[in-house]
């Protein structure tokens, strides 16, 4: 199908209180305006969420004492050391195109799988139980959030299935226990940085993206190639969070939702980034729907944790080290990077 261009010039803001209703018509009335901003930018503000202040006052108190602490204290929860590909992810980890590493850290946390839930007792990858450090007063914080943030996804889910024609219950069945990832994202202050472009442009591999930022950095590229600024918004009061789709809902609709490439700036100041990437069952499989498949597609049937296993393998030093090797190898549908969105027309 032939997608429209994306020559947006700013990121929509959709009040999603709606969604909550137990009136369909006001359901559908945000289904629609979500549906039109993943079609039109692929992102979108939302408001009227109901993610409490304090939920995410503590998330952010829980993040700076970590990150406060020691690179020695910090690594002994290094991602690289975990079996289920959790925790501490030092700068440098993350290659992302080429040039100098970003000048930040992270410390990333997964669905809460339960011990005898059929995905960890096949050790499917990215699955299973979290690294928690021995700081007081973090695990609590960060798992209240993450369940708070992750039902607040499913409700939006709804809303996406409302904007594509479909029943609003029809994605529930695939999102039992998924690699869904929270990222605790610290960029400490660098006065020798100069203001220019930071992590490479990319899109993200799941099904979508739930940011919550302190400052501005974002950017977000439309078809024209220019760079539109997403900075932190606030509207009465609430921070509104960013949502971007991912390269999932771009292949369920043969690229009527754009995967939209994006990129943060490097900047001198600190800053904390938090986004929830929400992502399907691994075995998943995703195709596009009969409605967006005209029989030409060049959209082809993927396993959503093989996409996403994928990814990582290509992405981190210490995966792309043992799969160079010999120890990991790259799934058999493996797909390469800058696959989708905006990036596709680059290769």
């Amino acid at each position: 199908m032939k997608n429209q261009r994306n020559t947006f010039t700013h990121i929509p803001v959709v009040n999603v209180s709606g969604l909550f209703s137990d009136d369909k018509q006001q359901r559908e009335a945000v289904a629609q305006e979500m549906g039109k901003a993943a079609a039109e930018v692929g992102f979108l503000y939302v408001t009227g969420h109901g993610i409490p202040p304090d939920k995410i006052a503590n998330l952010r108190d829980a993040a700076k004492r970590f990150f406060a602490q020691s690179l020695e204290t910090k690594m002994q929860h290094y991602i690289g050391s975990s079996e289920t590909h959790k925790g501490f992810v030092p700068e440098g980890e993350e290659i992302y195109g080429t040039g100098k590493p970003d000048n930040k850290e992270a410390y990333d946390v997964g669905f809460p799988a339960p011990k005898d839930n059929p995905y960890v007792l096949n050790n499917t990858p990215l699955i299973g139980e979290n690294e928690w450090p021995k700081l007081a007063g973090f695990r609590e914080p960060i798992l209240d959030y993450y369940n708070t943030l992750f039902a607040l996804g499913r409700k939006l889910f709804s809303g996406f299935a409302l904007a594509l024609g479909l029943e609003e219950t029809y994605f529930e069945k695939m999102v039992t226990c998924p690699p869904a990832k929270l990222r605790l994202i610290h960029y400490p202050f660098d006065e020798n940085v100069v203001d220019r472009p930071g992590i490479g442009a990319h899109t993200d591999y799941e099904c979508f993206t739930m940011l919550l930022a302190d400052q501005p950095g974002l950017e977000v590229l439309n078809d024209d190639d220019v760079w539109v600024d997403a900075p932190p918004v606030t509207l009465d009061d609430e921070e509104a969070f960013v949502i971007n789709i991912g390269d999932m809902l771009e292949v369920l609709t043969a690229g009527k939702f754009v995967a939209t490439s994006h990129r943060v700036r490097k900047v001198a100041h600190e800053r904390y980034s938090f986004p929830l990437f929400f992502a399907c069952d691994y075995d998943t499989l995703v195709k596009p729907l009969p409605q967006f498949d005209d029989g030409k597609s060049e959209y082809k049937e993927l396993s959503i944790g093989e996409h996403m296993y994928s990814q990582a393998l290509q992405t981190y030093r210490y995966l792309r080290e043992k799969v160079a090797n010999g120890e990991l190898s790259l799934p058999e549908r493996a797909t390469g990077v800058a696959t989708f969105g905006h990036l596709k027309k680059q290769k």
